[in-house]
């Protein structure tokens, strides 16, 4: 039962089902009467007993260790259930162990209890873990009485003042903090404000902005960005609170985000690659039509084709493409997850447009430079309005994404977080 990967059932089903499957097994397990066994060993399950006053025993590789004055401790660790459980812990998914130890004691009168587990590290790409236990009744995971111990490359040690279902759940990095989400809500109703404003201003002077072609490709472009971006900042705030949203709601808004953002950076694209081609082939300058189409296909077809070819390939090979806890794409590993049909042409845009920038740059310096005569002011002035104009229309703040991707928990991925989520949210403005 357990090595079947439950597909075809609702995930809420999925959940109560794993949920009432680990219940039982702990109820089996404590109502066990223990002669000379000493446990039981199968593929999904290690059951040990132990009467000594210091039991120390491995299940499944989980080391557990525990001193009492009477009783007998019953411990069973259960594999392939991890993944099937609710994994969403304090507002994020998860990276689940592939093992949870139920501890039970029977025939004990020990005021206080105190158990040490010590569980191998599965998931090399995960690096913060947290030690929880399973609510019974709430139906979730709580690290209410247990703590992180030590941790290493190899192990992670857990203690807990109680007994029931233990497990060790893997983050990337930071989990969801409260003060980010704030930031992330206040920055985000801002922008649209300030996009349905600019939107409203452009609607205004249309005919009078654009009576040359490079200003109507200017606006054309600015004008998209603005759009999607507004579109996609909509769904990021209509989807903040995942957990009450339906599955069909949150597919659709995973959609949707993932769309427009393609749709916003690939106009970004676009636009960057104008501005170069304006610079370097002055007397060839491009023509409204060849724009226009060109423009047409990069800033609507392309991202239409990769998210549906995206979420056909997670339906065809039956792996998730969105998260229903978080109503985004998921990331497993490197290369591994649907937020790389995100990430790898975010990371080309990107990548593109600041090498325009740095080619935009290098052409002011070179044009502030005639006969010989510099103007140091006035350069970096220029390169400073350049970059502080180009920076966020180009999407390069996004850089700060990419890095708490890759960096490790600690003072330079907080910076990455905070930064990243200051400026994207208030970029607009």
């Amino acid at each position: 039962m357990l090595n079947k990967t439950w597909n075809g059932v609702n995930q809420s089903i999925v959940h109560s089902m794993s949920s009432s499957y680990l219940q039982s097994v702990e109820g089996l397990v404590k109502n066990i009467k223990v002669n000379r066994s000493n446990g039981l060993d199968s593929d999904n399950l290690d059951l040990k007993f132990c009467t000594s006053s210091n039991c120390n025993v491995t299940v499944f590789d989980v080391g557990m260790n525990m001193n009492k004055t009477t009783g007998i401790m019953k411990t069973i660790c259960i594999k392939n259930l991890m993944d099937k459980l609710k994994n969403n812990y304090r507002g994020t998914q998860m990276k689940p162990t592939s093992s949870v130890v139920s501890v039970t004691l029977t025939a004990n009168n020990d005021s206080t209890v105190g158990i040490e587990l010590n569980f191998p590290k599965e998931n090399q790409s995960y690096e913060k873990p947290f030690c929880v236990f399973w609510n019974t009744t709430l139906q979730d995971w709580s690290d209410k009485g247990c703590t992180l111990k030590t941790r290493d490359g190899n192990h992670t040690v857990c203690q807990c003042d109680h007994l029931t279902a233990f497990s060790v759940l893997m983050a990337k990095g930071a989990i969801s903090n409260d003060f980010l989400d704030i930031i992330t809500s206040v920055g985000l109703g801002v922008s649209v404000c300030s996009l349905l404003i600019f939107l409203i201003v452009e609607f205004l002077v249309w005919s009078a902005v654009v009576k040359s072609n490079l200003s109507l490709f200017r606006h054309t472009a600015l004008v998209n960005i603005a759009v999607f971006l507004l579109l996609a900042n909509s769904c990021f705030l209509a989807s903040s609170s995942p957990k009450d949203m339906s599955e069909t709601w949150c597919l659709v808004s995973t959609v949707c985000k993932h769309l427009f953002f393609l749709a916003m950076f690939s106009w970004m694209l676009c636009m960057s690659v104008m501005l170069v081609h304006q610079l370097i082939f002055v007397f060839s300058p491009l023509r409204k039509r060849v724009f226009m189409f060109i423009s047409s296909i990069v800033g609507y077809i392309c991202p239409i084709l990769i998210v549906g070819c995206s979420y056909v390939y997670c339906k065809y090979t039956e792996k998730p493409y969105y998260s229903p806890e978080t109503c985004w794409l998921v990331y497993h590993a490197l290369l591994d997850g649907s937020i790389h049909a995100f990430i790898l042409p975010v990371g080309t845009v990107i990548l593109t447009n600041v090498f325009s920038m740095v080619v935009v740059i290098l052409t002011l310096v070179k044009s502030s430079v005639p006969d010989g005569k510099t103007d140091d002011k006035e350069t970096i002035k220029s390169i400073i309005k350049v970059v502080v104009f180009l920076t966020p229309v180009f999407g390069v703040t996004w850089i700060f994404g990419f890095a708490m991707l890759i960096l490790d928990d600690g003072l330079f991925q907080d910076i990455c977080s905070y930064s990243f989520t200051i400026l994207n949210s208030f970029q607009v403005i």
